[in-house]
Protein backbone atom coordinates (compact mmCIF):
# COMPACT_ATOMS: atom_id res chain seq x y z
CA UNK A 1 0.00 0.00 0.00
CA UNK A 2 2.77 2.23 0.76
CA UNK A 3 3.92 2.38 -2.80
CA UNK A 4 0.54 3.18 -4.07
CA UNK A 5 0.66 5.83 -1.73
CA UNK A 6 4.15 6.89 -2.85
CA UNK A 7 2.57 6.66 -6.72
CA UNK A 8 -0.70 9.13 -5.80
CA UNK A 9 1.84 11.76 -4.60
CA UNK A 10 3.91 11.64 -7.48
CA UNK A 11 0.78 12.50 -9.53
CA UNK A 12 0.20 15.19 -6.70
CA UNK A 13 -2.89 13.20 -5.53
CA UNK A 14 -3.88 13.04 -2.01
CA UNK A 15 -3.65 9.48 -1.18
CA UNK A 16 -7.50 9.54 0.40
CA UNK A 17 -8.09 6.04 0.99
CA UNK A 18 -11.08 5.70 -1.59
CA UNK A 19 -8.25 6.65 -4.21
CA UNK A 20 -5.76 4.19 -2.64
CA UNK A 21 -8.22 1.17 -3.34
CA UNK A 22 -9.35 2.98 -6.55
CA UNK A 23 -5.29 2.43 -7.39
CA UNK A 24 -5.08 -0.98 -5.59
CA UNK A 25 -8.35 -2.04 -7.89
CA UNK A 26 -6.93 -0.96 -11.26
CA UNK A 27 -3.54 -2.33 -10.67
CA UNK A 28 -5.15 -5.77 -9.84
CA UNK A 29 -7.67 -6.42 -12.78
CA UNK A 30 -6.05 -3.51 -15.02
CA UNK A 31 -9.36 -2.25 -16.94
CA UNK A 32 -12.52 -1.67 -14.98
CA UNK A 33 -15.72 0.42 -15.96
CA UNK A 34 -16.86 3.09 -13.26
CA UNK A 35 -19.73 0.22 -12.25
CA UNK A 36 -17.25 -2.47 -11.78
CA UNK A 37 -14.81 -0.34 -9.55
CA UNK A 38 -18.21 0.29 -7.29
CA UNK A 39 -18.76 -3.46 -7.26
CA UNK A 40 -14.84 -4.22 -6.31
CA UNK A 41 -14.66 -1.06 -3.81
CA UNK A 42 -18.36 -1.37 -2.62
CA UNK A 43 -17.02 -4.62 0.06
CA UNK A 44 -14.31 -2.17 1.34
CA UNK A 45 -16.53 1.01 1.97
CA UNK A 46 -20.35 0.43 2.62
CA UNK A 47 -21.17 3.80 2.14
CA UNK A 48 -19.47 4.88 -0.85
CA UNK A 49 -21.11 6.24 -3.72
CA UNK A 50 -21.13 6.33 -7.49
CA UNK A 51 -20.39 10.17 -7.33
CA UNK A 52 -17.46 9.22 -4.88
CA UNK A 53 -16.00 7.22 -7.86
CA UNK A 54 -16.56 9.54 -11.00
CA UNK A 55 -14.84 12.57 -9.07
CA UNK A 56 -12.19 10.43 -8.01
CA UNK A 57 -11.28 9.22 -11.61
CA UNK A 58 -12.09 12.54 -12.67
CA UNK A 59 -9.23 13.93 -10.54
CA UNK A 60 -6.93 11.68 -11.03
CA UNK A 61 -7.53 11.14 -15.15
CA UNK A 62 -6.78 15.54 -14.71
CA UNK A 63 -3.15 14.48 -13.42
CA UNK A 64 -2.42 12.02 -15.80
CA UNK A 65 -2.45 9.20 -12.78
CA UNK A 66 -5.53 7.05 -14.38
CA UNK A 67 -6.25 6.87 -18.26
CA UNK A 68 -9.82 6.37 -19.96
CA UNK A 69 -9.40 3.92 -22.79
CA UNK A 70 -13.08 4.60 -24.58
CA UNK A 71 -13.85 0.63 -26.05
CA UNK A 72 -16.55 1.09 -29.23
CA UNK A 73 -20.46 -0.02 -28.65
CA UNK A 74 -19.39 -0.14 -24.97
CA UNK A 75 -18.97 1.89 -21.62
CA UNK A 76 -15.03 3.37 -21.32
CA UNK A 77 -12.83 1.38 -19.00
CA UNK A 78 -10.32 2.74 -16.95
CA UNK A 79 -6.66 2.13 -16.18
CA UNK A 80 -3.39 3.47 -14.45
CA UNK A 81 -1.03 5.40 -16.88
CA UNK A 82 1.48 3.11 -18.85
CA UNK A 83 3.38 3.80 -21.52
CA UNK A 84 2.04 4.29 -25.05
CA UNK A 85 -0.11 0.95 -26.27
CA UNK A 86 -2.87 -0.50 -27.93
CA UNK A 87 -5.73 -2.41 -26.82
CA UNK A 88 -7.51 -6.21 -27.67
CA UNK A 89 -10.99 -6.28 -26.47
CA UNK A 90 -13.27 -9.80 -26.70
CA UNK A 91 -15.89 -8.99 -28.73
CA UNK A 92 -17.43 -12.09 -26.83
CA UNK A 93 -16.77 -12.08 -22.78
CA UNK A 94 -15.73 -8.05 -23.33
CA UNK A 95 -12.73 -8.40 -21.51
CA UNK A 96 -9.76 -5.73 -22.74
CA UNK A 97 -5.83 -6.87 -22.59
CA UNK A 98 -3.08 -4.28 -23.24
CA UNK A 99 -0.84 -4.56 -26.17
CA UNK A 100 2.28 -3.05 -26.73
CA UNK A 101 2.31 -1.55 -30.03
CA UNK A 102 4.52 1.64 -30.98
CA UNK A 103 1.71 3.77 -31.03
CA UNK A 104 4.12 7.21 -32.07
CA UNK A 105 4.89 5.15 -35.39
CA UNK A 106 0.76 4.91 -36.20
CA UNK A 107 0.48 8.71 -35.03
CA UNK A 108 3.32 9.69 -37.21
CA UNK A 109 2.39 7.65 -40.17
CA UNK A 110 -1.20 9.26 -40.15
CA UNK A 111 0.08 12.39 -39.49
CA UNK A 112 2.51 11.96 -43.02
CA UNK A 113 -0.64 10.53 -44.95
CA UNK A 114 -3.39 13.86 -43.62
CA UNK A 115 -3.21 17.03 -42.51
CA UNK A 116 -5.01 15.91 -39.69
CA UNK A 117 -2.47 17.66 -36.35
CA UNK A 118 -3.33 14.00 -34.04
CA UNK A 119 -3.19 15.07 -30.21
CA UNK A 120 -3.65 11.71 -28.75
CA UNK A 121 -4.36 8.02 -29.87
CA UNK A 122 -6.71 5.26 -28.32
CA UNK A 123 -6.14 1.92 -30.40
CA UNK A 124 -8.53 -0.71 -29.89
CA UNK A 125 -8.19 -3.71 -31.88
CA UNK A 126 -11.69 -6.23 -31.65
CA UNK A 127 -11.94 -9.77 -32.22
CA UNK A 128 -12.26 -12.91 -30.38
CA UNK A 129 -10.03 -14.24 -27.10
CA UNK A 130 -8.40 -17.25 -27.30
CA UNK A 131 -11.11 -18.53 -24.69
CA UNK A 132 -14.40 -17.68 -26.41
CA UNK A 133 -12.67 -19.06 -30.06
CA UNK A 134 -12.07 -22.35 -28.27
CA UNK A 135 -15.58 -22.47 -26.51
CA UNK A 136 -17.94 -24.62 -28.13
Amino acid sequence: MENYINQLRNYHLKATPQRIAITEALAMYGHLSIEQLYEVLKQKFNSLSLATIYKNINIMMENAFVSEVKLPEQKSVYELTKASHAHLQCKKCHNVWDIHLNLDDIIQNASKNSTFEIESANLVLSGLCENCRNEK
